[in-house]
């Protein structure tokens, strides 16, 4: 069996029951890995689990305290890592035929420094084929259930880990987010996701994704999020992108509220549709700032209309690297993902470079637009959980791939690096989780973490758990 209470415990509250040597690491590993070992195969979240060697590493986070040793902020807390990332000898397959049998021999740096804050691996998490959708099913893995409703898509690419966390399979999840796959499932699974500025977090090897990849915090509570940030962020010397400058304490930034900040509230960024439960709660969630002193004013940016273009061009561009293993992987792969390929064409150098330079133009725009205002409030996704086995909702145009069309929200932060986060907002008819974005100035982690602590302080969900 296992506690309940121990299994959703955040991690600012374990970690510091573990210090005080109120809880032990061994007490906190059993019972998650007697949940895990319960409602795991309903869920399927997790791609690997390294159950022993999570428990060896909690037997000696236990002797560390019981010692007096000197440990870090994350000491004897488990943690699971997308299969996206490289976490030295676990699989490291992506969700992937392609890649089955793969084992990662050495870590991505930022999990060498969870591992040194005291962050206990318990496993890999799954992810869409190559973090190519938005929907929680591989053709490696197969489907991983929303816990909020079985037979529901849990949101990709990260989604084993918005599952993870949502269902109390311990506090600490890494995701990654390269048009929304940390704010997705976050959405979809009713917890919180950050994608901190690009480069916040550094990524090795450098991606070849054209900047547009980010890693991130997926987790039940703000605070536990920053926790997580302070100790991934840092520059690193293989990594040209990531920022340098000493890095931030987050979690002791989070206070301070809202009020007086300018505040940007735009329901469909003027082109993008919205389901009406999905537009009525976040709109709930735009007067809740206002209540908090924010000024809170509706907008349709004047940037945002040529998005939808530019996603649709670069998406599948972004994945023609897969193209050469067509011919021996296609029968085995997602169809979406193929047909996402084939899509993209031939593009010439010329063509790329034309629609690289209306890119850049659009990231400009936003960064000049936002000279005008602290944070933007969205949906974090157009809709709710929808079935897993659809590409898109009932009632949605069909398409061979195109997911992006329920997730209008997401790419523009990726291609402009600005911090989003997707934050509980409330529940639909159904008792499916809903998601706001916010979103704040490049390099404003900071602030958009302290906007996220004030509206979980006024609207709080930690304590919601889903009927499994």
């Amino acid at each position: 069996m296992y506690d309940t209470e121990l299994c959703f415990m955040s991690a600012v509250e374990a970690a510091g029951r573990i210090r005080a040597k109120e809880l032990s690491p061994v007490e906190l590993m059993t019972s998650i890995l007697a949940r895990i070992e319960k409602l795991e195969p309903r869920i399927n979240s997790f791609s690997a689990l390294a159950a022993e060697s999570a428990m060896d590493g909690a037997k000696v986070a236990e002797a560390a305290v019981a010692a007096g040793e000197a440990h870090g902020p994350l000491h004897g807390l488990p943690l699971t890592i997308k299969d996206l990332t490289a976490a030295e000898g676990l699989p490291l397959e992506a969700g992937s035929h392609i890649r089955a049998g793969n084992i990662a021999a050495a870590d991505a740096p930022f999990v060498t420094r969870l591992k040194d804050a005291g962050a206990i691996p318990l496993g890999k998490t799954t992810t869409s084929e190559f973090g190519w959708s938005g929907v929680s099913r591989s053709p490696l893995t197969g489907i991983t259930h929303n816990p909020w409703k079985h037979g529901y898509n849990a949101g990709a690419s990260s989604a084993g880990a918005g599952a993870a966390a949502a269902a109390g399979f311990g506090p600490l999840h890494q995701g990654s987010d390269g048009a929304g796959s940390v704010r997705m499932p976050a959405h979809f699974c009713g917890i919180y996701g950050l994608k901190p500025s690009f480069g916040r977090i550094p990524r090795v090897p450098v991606s070849n994704a054209d900047q547009t990849s980010h890693d991130g915090p997926m987790t039940r509570t703000v605070a536990d999020s920053a926790l997580m940030l302070s100790v991934m962020a840092g520059a690193h010397p293989l990594d040209h992108y990531s920022l340098a400058g000493r890095v931030a304490d987050y979690p002791s930034l989070l206070h301070g509220g809202v009020e007086g900040l300018r505040v940007a509230y735009s329901p469909d960024l003027g082109h993008a549709r919205v389901e009406g439960e999905v537009a009525s709660l976040v709109a709930e969630a735009a007067h809740v700032f206002e209540a908090m002193g924010a000024y809170v004013t509706e907008v349709t940016p004047d940037w945002a209309a040529t998005g939808p273009e530019l996603s649709r061009f670069f998406w599948p561009v972004r994945m023609l690297g897969l193209l050469p293993e067509l011919a021996k992987w296609e029968a085995r792969m997602d169809p979406g993902l193929v047909a996402c390929i084939r899509s993209a064409g031939n593009p010439t150098v010329i063509e790329y470079m034309e629609m690289r330079k209306r890119k850049l133009d659009y990231v400009a725009a936003v960064h000049r637009w936002f000279g005008d205002w602290d944070l933007l409030l969205t949906p974090a996704v157009s809709v709710a959980a929808f079935p897993v086995e659809r590409l898109q909702p009932e009632g949605w145009p069909q398409h061979d791939w195109d997911w992006l069309m329920w997730a209008e929200f997401s790419y523009p932060f990726n291609f402009t690096h600005n911090p989003a986060a997707s934050i509980p907002c409330g529940f639909t008819g159904a008792g499916l989780p809903v998601g706001l974005q916010i979103v704040g100035r490049r390099l404003d982690d900071a602030g958009v973490l302290r906007a996220s602590a004030a509206y979980e302080a006024a609207r709080p969900w930690a304590d919601k758990q889903p009927p499994l």
